[in-house]
């Protein structure tokens, strides 16, 4: 069965988080493939820069429910559903518990819950985050003129220069962020349903509102084009700290796969990321932004990094690339490009939002 196929299994699409970034992008993208299924966003519109997709959503004939996850009544009037793709989320990895755990976990739990109550599949957005940050600032690196990078000679299981796979270690702590994902994951395990979890590293691209603490690139593309001053905090002030990304239609690429086909995707867990082939240092990505952009924004140094930031990381996509034929198709240029071009046709709406 190709991506593009319908599937009986997935004939009432419920995504929450469906007006954020990721969710409104697959809505989008899962109706114009699939005409014919019934696509559901569900957002609370809480995260400023939501509202602008509504209109995306209406003219793509998606349907739009408000609802927020921390209320169970909300979801019970969502209606049937035979798939629910979780994208609700606090994702900054700078919030406190007291933000975070309501959604990612209990948000999460309710989302599970109303899957439960209608036999539907279950595709849970999780994180890289969910691997302990003590661990990964412990692997041996090598520093080059523009980046760190992981060495292939590591003590820890599931770790080299490849990235981090999904048998890394995971005692210790993590960010509030990264621990309210993690045991959303648990929950979801214990449940009787066709669930596939992917563990996401850093998704970019157009329409999304990025932040220092959540959308790194596309903040850094978005400060070149407004003429925001930039920060290398940490590791020096060099800008050598590395993440992979992964480009948002190739996310939904996957997705769609794991919609139309659950029994080849059901129990597992999944690193999802662009990989060393697909990653970018800071500095790095300042050159592209400035070759794209063509302008120029002071950087300044900050030796000192901030809590729970991590040198490296990659994901080691090698369990999933055995599962499928699946593979990050946009280049990291490609990436910052798709980007800059958005912001380029959309710099009003984004001035006002920003």
């Amino acid at each position: 069965m190709s991506p593009s196929e319908p599937s009986p299994s997935a004939a009432r699409v419920l995504v929450t988080g469906g007006a954020g970034f990721v969710g409104s992008n697959l809505c989008v993208q899962l109706k114009a493939r699939h005409p014919d299924w019934a696509v559901v966003a569900a957002d609370n519109l809480y995260r400023r820069g939501s509202e602008l997709n509504l209109p995306r959503l209406r003219g793509a004939g998606v349907e739009f429910l408000h609802v927020d996850v921390r209320q169970p009544s909300d979801l019970d009037a969502a209606g049937d559903f035979t798939a629910l793709v979780e994208c609700s989320a606090e994702p900054s990895v700078m919030a406190h518990g007291s933000t975070v755990v309501p959604v990612n976990l209990v948000g999460a739990f309710h989302c599970f819950e109303a899957a439960r109550a209608r036999g539907a599949q279950v595709l849970f957005l999780s994180t890289s985050r969910v691997y302990p940050v003590a661990a990964l600032e412990g692997l041996r690196f090598t520093e080059s003129d523009t980046r760190f990078e992981l060495s292939d000679d590591q003590d820890v299981p599931g770790a080299s220069a490849e990235g981090v796979a999904e048998i890394f270690p995971l005692d210790g702590p993590r960010t509030m962020y990264g621990a309210s994902k993690l045991a959303a994951e648990l929950l979801l395990t214990e449940y009787d349903l066709p669930w596939v979890i992917d563990r996401c590293g850093v998704i970019a691209g157009p329409w999304q509102m990025g932040k220092v603490d959540q959308g790194v690139f596309t903040h850094w593309v978005l400060s070149h084009h407004l003429g925001r001053p930039l920060t290398y905090i940490g590791y020096g002030g060099h800008g050598k700290q590395v993440r992979d990304l992964l480009h948002v239609d190739d996310l939904v690429d996957l997705i769609d796969r794991q919609l139309v086909d659950p029994t080849h995707w059901a129990g597992q867990v999944f690193n999802v990321g662009g990989g060393r082939s697909v990653s970018l240092s800071l500095a790095e990505t300042t050159v592209l932004c400035r070759e794209v952009t063509g302008q120029e924004v002071p950087v300044t140094p900050v030796t000192e990094p901030r809590p729970g930031d991590v040198r490296c990381y990659l994901s080691d996509c090698r369990r999933l690339f055995a599962h499928t034929d699946w593979r990050p198709v946009k280049t990291p240029a490609d990436v910052i490009g798709d980007i800059s071009r958005w912001v380029s046709d959309h710099e009003a709406l984004v001035r006002e939002t920003l």
